[in-house]
């Protein structure tokens, strides 16, 4: 909302300055977007007086005009077509400055001198009026200085206004605010009822008193719409962003803007049986204000006759019922119109008005028969006429309810963090229009003003406390907790921990949805009936996943379309397995997965992009499970439907089964659009998390000793087969076994392969001796023999 400070000073006149004022207004909550002058910067101009004016001798579209300042005359060369004798205008003398740097002086135009210059209203900044110069009341004191004549020594402050504060879209709102925060009183202007002259008045109806439960309207006969709007509510309403159009409607503006409610005026002789406030029939037309023809719908209330619509009720009138030239006798309107009501309506049409931006904050329920006494006052004043009575149309059951409530001292306290006098905070609650019921030292108990329907709850005085006393005021101060901070246990490994290590072996964290397509989930688990959804987002997130695996494959896929080929991710969440039917037995279990695809390094000249394989799939398996403390999985050839048989594997911790890991099933790989190798591994996290406290075990000093082993079993005997058998007859100081070679050709029977082995002893408290060793490895070569019918190839 804009406004004119002068304006405001009229109401409450604080001894501070414009910018103290300024920042007064802002920090009680009440934002001001934009300060700017009333006018132009000029000076040197006085009102003058136009003595006489005759035709220019050598130029037909000049006069050459004789203007007095109040002690002398000029002459001065003017070419406005409204230059005439006997009116009063703004003079610019010699020496004037006009704009930044347009200084007038004595000019000479068709051989004639000028001393000075007749100003228009735009030539001077006050508007973009250039038509001719502007014309002065004739009340204006010749000779006075123009800027003190018109006030332009102004500021217009725009304040931009929360929603809630809808009670300061007014001069008489701002100013009730500035009047407690400065703790002065306000000087309102007077309003008493206008003397009723004629009996006349024009019949209402309200159908809807719930959305309207307040319709005030008085006739007014013999006005005269011709007369000029005085200049000084010209100047007011323009420095509150309004053009001035005729006395009657600039009066209703005025009103709206000096107390807060909209009215509007009809013209009486357009008005047909009676004035009835209800919705609007379907498909009803309206030819608004602005020329613009709008088809209503029945949600939407109106101000009609008995005929027609005349206005959206709370938005615009009507162009044919309006206030035009030949307008005699008009209708006064006030109304209050629930804000619910008018929700949105407006926006709804395309509209935007001063009077819905008020309507659908809430205007004071109080105000209607107020206003209309103002507004008859001005027009009397004004345009002159004869009043009528006011006819009321009231629903007291729908009007709103003064509120009552009770602030607590404790939770001011509380709030503010520190203790206010009991006096002062009774001062601050009265000066905001608060009536106290009832006051102790332990609650205020109040009655919340009509015009703050904003306050409903003891924090909105907690909150009108804080702004008057001043946020700058109140304590600053950290807000302090205990906290009780849980130990890290060294039994768990963190999971930010993980998260990093896989983010250093260039994976990313994926989060995908916990739902997925039911046919996907076939897909990849046929033999899992997986848990559907009663009300799913959409078909292809019907049911809740089996697996992590799918939700990354599709993500891969989203990648792969885009032309990234290398690609790691990982996540982790829950994978639920269980009945619908059983919903509380159902297995949520916490799992972390990541996909592995593409080029095993980024593309560079130092190789030839070799694509990642198994190995590199375990590898990076092995890196996770290594930060656990040394824990080390196990492996056996895996089952699972959605993986290759030959290049996958289930992975075991201390026996159990944990998760498992290898290359997607090229079938279904392709079937998804797959193309090229993914490798993906499932892992519970638990035991991953799960760390093995360190234990510490002194670095033997003596050295270590190696026996290699080539050994020919059958080629469906894992690995980890020889290494268990090993380990269990290979002694105490056994220390490890490692795979160097796999062979599988020419040489050796189709069904065996060659398995190389190195076997590595060490013993903490002596050198071991050749013997020691051969025994050990006799033994080792006698239980492979027995449990895996291994040989030792010569």
């Amino acid at each position: 909302m804009k406004f004119s400070e002068n304006w405001l000073r009229e109401w409450v006149n604080p001894n501070i300055s414009s910018d103290d004022l300024v920042a007064q207004i802002t920090m009680a909550g009440l934002e001001v977007d934009e300060v700017l002058p009333a006018a132009a910067a000029f000076s040197g101009v006085v009102v003058g007086e136009i003595m006489s004016a005759e035709p220019h001798p050598n130029a037909d579209k000049l006069q050459v005009c004789q203007v007095s300042d109040g002690t002398e005359r000029f002459q001065v060369v003017c070419g406005a077509p409204n230059a005439r004798p006997g009116i009063k205008i703004p003079f610019a003398k010699i020496g004037a400055v006009l704009g930044a740097d347009f200084k007038i002086k004595k000019a000479k135009l068709r051989q004639v001198e000028s001393f000075g210059m007749l100003c228009s209203a735009s030539e001077l900044g006050v508007n973009d009026d250039n038509d001719g110069i502007m014309e002065l009341p004739a009340s204006a004191v010749t000779g006075q200085d123009f800027r003190a004549f018109l006030g332009l020594d102004d500021q217009i402050i725009d304040v931009d206004l929360t929603p809630n504060r809808s009670d300061c879209l007014s001069v008489a709102g701002l100013a009730r605010e500035v009047g407690v925060l400065n703790k002065i009183d306000l000087t309102p202007v007077e309003i008493a009822p206008a003397a009723v002259a004629i009996d006349d008045t024009f019949p209402v109806r309200v159908d809807v008193t719930g959305a309207c439960p307040r319709y005030l309207g008085r006739v007014i006969r013999g006005v005269d719409v011709s007369v000029p709007t005085p200049l000084w509510m010209v100047e007011k309403l323009r420095r509150s962003g309004i053009r001035s159009i005729d006395p009657i409607v600039d009066i209703t503006n005025y009103v709206m803007l000096e107390l807060g409610q909209p009215m509007h005026a009809f013209d009486l002789a357009n008005l047909s049986g009676s004035i009835v406030v209800r919705m609007a029939n379907k498909d009803e037309k309206i030819v608004l204000l602005d020329g613009q023809e709008v088809v209503l719908r029945d949600d939407t209330m109106v101000i009609a006759d008995e005929k027609a619509p005349l206005a959206i009720a709370g938005v615009m009138g009507g162009e044919g019922s309006g206030v035009n030239a030949e307008t005699k006798d008009i209708f006064l309107e006030s109304a209050f119109f629930a804000p619910l009501a008018l929700a949105g309506k407006a926006r709804s049409y395309g509209l935007h008005t001063d009077s819905s931006h008020r309507f659908e904050r809430g205007v004071d329920a109080t105000l209607q028969e107020k206003a209309v006494e103002r507004a008859t006052a001005l027009v009397l004043q004004i345009a002159g006429g004869q009043v009528g009575p006011v006819v009321h149309a009231v629903n007291e059951a729908s009007l709103p309810k003064a509120a009552t409530v009770v602030l607590r001292r404790k939770k001011l306290d509380q709030y503010l963090a520190m203790s206010i006098e009991k006096a002062l905070v009774t001062d601050i609650l009265t000066r905001l229009g608060l009536e106290m019921i009832d006051v102790t030292d332990e609650a205020w108990t109040t009655k919340v003003p009509s015009h703050r329907f904003d306050i409903a709850i003891e924090a909105d005085l907690i909150e009108e406390i804080a702004r008057i006393y001043g946020y700058d005021n109140l304590p600053s101060s950290m807000p302090q907790a205990a906290v009780n901070f849980t130990p890290l246990s060294e039994s768990k490994t963190q999971i930010q921990v993980l998260r990093s290590v896989l983010v250093s072996q260039g994976y990313q964290e994926a989060v995908t949805y916990s739902f997925i397509d039911p046919v996907l989930s076939k897909q990849f688990l046929p033999n899992i009936e997986p848990v559907p959804l009663a009300n799913p987002i959409s078909a292809d997130m019907g049911v809740m996943r089996p697996s992590l695996v799918p939700g990354l494959v599709k993500a891969y896929l989203y990648n792969q379309n885009r032309q990234q080929s290398r690609v790691r991710l990982f996540e982790t969440g829950r994978r639920f397995i269980g009945s619908v039917d059983a919903l509380e037995e159902l297995d949520q279990q916490l799992q972390i997965a990541g996909l592995l695809a593409g080029p095993r390094d980024g593309e560079a000249w130092y190789h030839n992009g070799e694509k990642v394989d198994f190995y590199d799939l375990k590898a990076h398996v092995e890196t996770i499970f290594a930060l656990n403390g040394g824990t080390k999985p196990t492996y056996e050839r895996s089952a699972c439907e959605f993986l290759h048989p030959g290049r996958s594997a289930d992975i075991f911790v201390d026996g159990c089964f944990v998760g498992l890991m290898g290359e997607l099933h090229p079938q279904l790989a392709k079937s998804l659009g797959a193309n090229q190798p993914l490798y993906v591994f499932d892992i519970a996290l638990e035991a991953v998390l799960n760390a093995r406290l360190p234990e510490y075990k002194a670095i033997s000093k003596f050295p270590e000793v190696r026996r290699d082993l080539a050994l020919l079993v059958d080629h469906s005997v894992p690995v980890s087969d020889l290494e268990k058998v090993i380990r269990s007859s290979a002694g105490d100081a056994f220390k490890n076994v490692l795979v160097f070679d796999v062979y599988q050709g020419q040489g050796i029977d189709e069904t065996k392969k060659s398995v190389a082995l190195g076997l590595t002893w060490q013993h903490p408290s002596h050198t071991l001796s050749d013997e020691e060793v051969n025994n050990s490895v006799e033994k080792v070569v006698a239980a492979l023999s027995e449990e895996l019918s291994a040989v030792v190839r010569g």
